[in-house]
């Protein structure tokens, strides 16, 4: 199993297997590249819309303002997600958090119609950094919604349905009867007959 990106940067390409796992994915350098460019967009997004870009915006026609407005709403909202999902992942791999609250709900790219709607009128009137920006955002959110399906793969609980599920449950069995292990218990049912 490997985990690498394609030469552009854009593509996420997990090769020798159908899923990667959490701890695969952080010892790649895959992880670590994401998040430095992801945290560095932040601060570069920042420092733009606080400086330059809020010079720039002054001097725009009204349709334009109205794209920067909205456009820039759109990137810091893409860009926090982005973060949250970062520092969630590295909060998995350094035990802070378990993979499954990593996987709840709470912690789900939540921007998805916002990174798939059309751009304002007047974006073509933006400044340029303002655009370059724009599309960095749009590419590191489909490369972090690529890596967080291909996680949530590997992330699915065996449930009580699967085929393997009664298979796992006797190996379970075996080692916490025969090894006196303990190992977590998973919720595939009832069983019966257990000792005491």
């Amino acid at each position: 199993m490997s985990v690498h990106e394609i030469e552009n940067g854009e593509e996420v390409a997990f090769a020798g297997a159908e899923c990667v796992t959490l701890s695969e994915f952080m010892a790649s350098g895959l992880f670590q590249r994401t998040y430095n460019e992801g945290m560095r967009l932040v601060e570069e997004t920042s420092a733009y819309l606080d400086g330059p870009g809020r010079q720039a915006a002054r001097s725009l026609p009204r349709d334009a303002s109205l794209a920067y407005a909205g456009e820039s709403m759109r990137l810091t909202t893409r860009l926090m997600q982005v973060a949250s999902w970062l520092l969630v992942r590295k909060a998995v791999h350094e035990g802070e958090i378990t993979p499954e609250e990593a996987n709840s709900e709470k912690y789900r790219l939540a921007t998805k119609e916002i990174g798939r709607q059309p751009r304002f009128d007047g974006v073509e009137a933006l400044p340029s950094e303002l655009q370059e920006l724009i599309r960095r955002s749009e590419r590191l959110y489909a490369r972090v919604e690529r890596l967080d399906a291909r996680l949530r793969e590997t992330a699915e609980p065996v449930t009580q349905n699967h085929p393997l599920a009664e298979q796992l449950r006797r190996v379970e069995d075996f080692f916490r009867e025969n090894l006196a292990i303990g190992l977590p218990r998973r919720e595939f049912g009832r069983r019966r007959n257990r000792p005491d």
